[in-house]
């Protein structure tokens, strides 16, 4: 019985059907697009990521430097300069007593303020070195950090 309705539903709806058919196609070729690689240009983004990351900052989050706040990247600049620094802490042994970063001994962290614009004080932001030349940032007083790639 509802055999015999079918063709008048499509023939009513048959604009609507190719409209529905037309999407479906054009929606088909954009994911196919977007999930495609070019051998000829290399692997995917996140493979290239990977391989340039360094071993010591694999297993967290990371930020190139370039995306470090304005204030992050001066304090960078002074690190590599050897100061002279801004704030009496800069440069004292970071104990890693949260244990976020990788376990060395004491001694191995050194950690280097980096300004808050709105903070009356040395604010929550931190730069934190390590002797095997790693840097890490946090901004919310060690509760978390990110590895910056340099």
């Amino acid at each position: 019985m509802l055999s015999r309705f079918v063709p008048q539903i499509v023939k009513r709806n048959s604009g609507r059907v190719r409209l529905f058919a037309g999407l479906l196609a054009v929606l088909g070729v954009l994911l196919a697009g977007c999930a495609g690689t070019d051998t000829a240009t290399g692997p995917p983004a996140a493979s290239q990521q990977s391989a340039s990351v360094p071993a010591w900052a694999r297993d967290m989050a990371t930020v190139p430097e370039s995306r470090l706040p304005a204030e992050a990247r001066r304090t960078l600049a002074l690190i590599d300069k050897g100061g002279p620094y801004p704030y009496a802490r800069d440069g004292i042994v970071f104990g890693n007593f949260e244990g976020h970063l990788p376990k060395h001994q004491h001694g191995y962290y050194h950690e280097y303020t980096v300004p808050t614009p709105s903070s009356s004080g040395r604010g929550a932001r931190r730069m934190v070195t390590g002797d095997g030349g790693e840097f890490y940032y946090t901004d919310d007083h060690y509760n978390s950090f990110r590895a910056v790639l340099r």
